[in-house]
């Protein structure tokens, strides 16, 4: 199967987060993109900045704090910057431990803005909340504890709360956008897939159609053309070997044209197959004129030239309210009964049928009595598959068929509808 087209207008990899550069159904997920470094980077540095502001000292609270956490300080936020690179594949991870250097470092709040935005994106709201929650009670308890001398301690909890639902926000909402893309693009990429498998389908179901019409159209004659041809084959020889009576020109005439007229025959049906194969009918009706159960008496006469007995009986009026496809069908099923006896009980004395009516339906049988003994071997080649593509046809009609012996003959039997 064959990839689907690649979108011109999509977005390079490396410009794509590792969520969505690798997002292909056959293609592993990529760990880091250039697009990855970058905002690493930038983030990164966003923190260190955050922790060099801070180094600067003077802040109201200095002097209510132990002297050694002045000194670890900038140690532990240098730590907490550091261990972001390590975010993507452990987000939780990096927050615990980023939260445990926020309790000691005021500069550490960089690296804990962006903990809460890694999980927001990485593991959802549920484990981003619980981390906002984690990161604002000792921020809030400080506050409430040592309360800055210019504002209410209120508003500065107010503020503290802000500045960490900021990046719990971003989060979610970048994390929300990046589940519709990959769904969109899965959902593009499995519809395309889709519609290559349905393309298979559908040529799969065209070569069938074709082995099919060419069967149906060309055995018929096929077959007519090869017992003619092996019986002036016979003939011929017996006539040599003094055992018959020598050919004359008339009988050599007749069996010529009846081979030239079945060959001729089987040139302009295998030009209909053709015609059929390249006319898009959205009913599957073919372009040229069909074949129907007017046309029976020639199908049946051209059986008898070649010796074939048929007895045919034709009760079905009027034709003209019964669907082509139906007529074809029931053409094609006595067509087929009539190539089978043929081939398989040369001689035998082969009984037609058509009976049916509106709303009753239709009913198209054909009956040869079963060889004695061993079943010859037919000279005739053939697929094989006459009565397999017959009962597609009457599937698709929404009928039946029914073939075996029964009672000492082979009886091929097509029922169809016919609506009142």
């Amino acid at each position: 199967m064959t990839a689907p087209p690649a979108n011109p207008h999509r977005a390079p990899r490396w410009l794509l987060p590792a969520e969505l550069a690798g997002l292909s159904i056959d293609e592993p997920r990529r760990r880091r993109t250039v697009r990855d470094w970058i905002a690493d980077t930038v983030l990164f540095l966003a923190a260190a900045l955050v922790v060099v502001v801070e180094s600067g000292g003077g802040q109201y609270y200095g002097a209510s704090i132990p002297q050694w956490m002045h000194a670890v300080d900038p140690f532990l936020a240098v730590a907490s910057c550091l261990v972001l690179w390590w975010r993507r594949r452990f987000p939780l991870v990096v927050a615990g431990i980023v939260l445990v250097a926020y309790l000691f470092s005021d500069g550490a709040i960089g690296a804990a803005l962006i903990a809460v935005l890694t999980v927001a994106i990485h593991r959802g709201w549920l484990a981003a909340f619980l981390v906002v929650v984690a990161f604002l009670t000792p921020s809030l308890v400080f506050i409430a504890e040592n309360p800055p001398p210019e504002l209410p301690w209120q508003a500065m909890a107010v503020i503290i709360v802000l500045m960490f639902l900021v990046p719990l926000g971003w989060g979610m909402a970048v994390r929300f956008r990046r589940q519709v893309v990959a769904s969109l693009r899965r959902d593009a990429e499995w519809a395309a897939r889709d519609h290559e498998r349905r393309l298979d389908a559908a040529r799969r179901a065209e070569r069938e159609r074709i082995a099919r019409e060419m069967h149906d159209t060309l055995a018929h004659r096929i077959s007519l053309i090869s017992v003619h041809a092996g019986a002036l084959a016979y003939r011929s020889a017996q006539a040599e070997a003094g055992a018959g009576r020598p050919l004359d020109a008339g009988d050599v005439g007749a069996a010529i044209d009846v081979i030239h007229g079945n060959a001729r025959r089987a040139l302009v049906e295998l030009g209909d197959v053709l015609e059929v194969l390249r006319t898009d009918a959205g009913d599957g009706e073919p372009g040229a004129p069909q074949p129907g159960i007017g046309d029976l008496a020639r199908l049946v006469a051209d059986a008898e030239a070649v010796g074939q007995r048929v007895a045919v009986t034709i009760e079905c009026v009027p034709t003209e309210t019964l669907r082509a496809a139906v007529q074809r069908t029931v053409y094609r099923t006595v067509q087929e009964g009539l190539t089978n006896a043929r081939k398989h009980a040369p001689g035998a004395k082969v009984e037609v049928t058509v009976t049916g009516a509106p709303g009753a339906g239709v009913v198209a049988s054909v009956c040869n009595p079963l060889p004695a003994g061993t079943p010859p071997v037919s000279t005739i080649p053939g697929a094989g598959v006459g009565l397999a593509g017959l009962a597609e046809r009457v599937a698709l009609d929404g009928g039946t068929l029914e073939h075996g012996p029964a009672g000492g003959c082979f009886r091929l039997v097509t029922r169809l509808p016919w609506p009142a």
